[in-house]
């Protein structure tokens, strides 16, 4: 009898790395694929990226609409409250044998403490990270210990997972994910990008992808203030701006971008290119600006810089080709004095991504298919 898989998606950023682990899952003989998308997946202002995945050739198993009125902590919450919910009914249609999830979102969190609730054991991917300026890390750390097998992205990684009193045999350093999908994709270049999307391609171009800081006190108004000023300093330099995810703040940075973009015609905004197009531009930017994973994760595999701007990444382990500011003028101007030096550009060459080379997918569905699944909700802790 083949392993049911569950994966529980909530957005753009999660599946662009678990697509290819998928993929994996759907080939193997041995493994059933179950699609759960929620979140930003099921909304409209975020693209109704559930089209994505369905074009990706999955069956989604179960739609649970979460988001509603959420640009609020109360919002937020009521979210969570549906994710449960949503989730808890969709289980005991599909019976998984395991959860899959990836991450830190509160949808992620909502999911597991539903598999949990529901005794289906839960593989978490990405934990032991640390991002102290979003309540992310939090939920990343509550999700680790609602899980049962872990899969990190490196060995610092997993210590900090033993270090939360997971039991060794079941934590697996099998690499970062976003490696995987860079190495299964065909990139478009620059003539293909300028005629799907639009973009006018100058000198230099950036690629700019801001979120809210939900664990400080920031007002994300003043921040993406800072950062167009910043930006709009920049001479012959194309700017493509990516949406910011759903957390609490975010219509007011999609606010201050939308009429960023509209003041000159080189200047794009999209609520969602897809990973194919993500990825192609990431390969051919200068760099990417703000605050976004996807810079410390999958930049460094193209040997593109990143500006980290602000404190939501803080304790992510970086790369050489990462700068890291905070969200003034003269902080942000100085770091593209740097980024532009010749002495940068020529380093920049010999960067390696501390999150791996690739092979995780591999990795993971030969852990799915041999461990074994009983005993694992009851759970010990294990001291160190």
């Amino acid at each position: 009898m083949r392993r049911k898989i569950c994966v529980v998606t909530g957005g753009r950023s999660d599946y662009g790395l678990l697509k290819w682990l998928m993929k994996a899952i759907q080939a193997d003989t041995d493994l059933e694929l179950q699609i759960i998308a929620t979140g930003m997946h099921l909304s409209t202002k975020f693209g109704n990226t559930f089209t994505e995945i369905e074009q990706d050739g999955f069956k989604i198993n179960e739609k649970v609409d979460c988001l509603g009125v959420y640009d609020t902590a109360i919002g937020t919450t009521n979210a969570m409250a549906k994710t449960i919910t949503g989730c808890s009914e969709a289980y005991l249609r599909l019976r998984p044998n395991v959860v899959l999830v990836l991450g830190d979102r509160f949808e992620i969190f909502s999911a597991v403490a539903a598999a949990l609730v529901s005794k289906i054991p839960v593989a978490h991917l990405h934990g032991g990270e640390i991002t102290s300026g979003a309540i992310d890390e939090s939920f990343r750390h509550a999700i680790t210990k609602m899980s049962a097998v872990h899969f990190v992205a490196n060995e610092e990684y997993r210590r900090r997972v033993l270090q939360l009193g997971e039991d060794p045999n079941l934590v697996f350093n099998v690499g970062g994910l976003g490696v995987d999908a860079i190495l299964n994709i065909k990139f478009l270049n620059k003539e293909q990008l300028s005629d799907d999307l639009g973009i006018n391609f100058l000198d230099k171009s950036l690629l700019i992808t801001f979120h809210p800081e939900t664990a400080t006190s920031k007002s994300p108004d003043i921040q993406i203030g800072e950062i167009t000023n910043a930006l709009k300093k920049l001479k012959d330099t194309t700017l493509i701006f990516t949406m910011p995810n759903s957390d609490f703040g975010n219509s007011i940075i999609t606010e201050s971008i939308r009429h960023f973009v509209n003041q000159d015609k080189n200047r794009f905004f999209f609520e969602s290119l897809g990973q194919t197009r993500y990825f192609s531009i990431l390969n051919i930017v200068d760099g990417i600006v703000g605050n976004s994973s996807s810079g410390l994760s999958e930049a460094p595999s193209f040997k593109t810089t990143t500006i980290n701007i602000g404190k939501r990444q803080n304790g992510r382990i970086q790369a050489s080709s990462v700068l890291s500011c905070e969200a003034t003028v003269n902080e942000i101007d100085e770091a593209f004095k740097i980024m532009y030096s010749e002495s940068f550009q020529t380093n920049l060459k010999n960067t390696i991504n501390p999150y791996g080379r690739g092979g995780a997918s591999s990795k993971i569905v030969k852990i799915l298919k041999e461990v074994d699944l009983q005993g694992l909700i009851e759970k010990s802790f294990n001291d160190l």
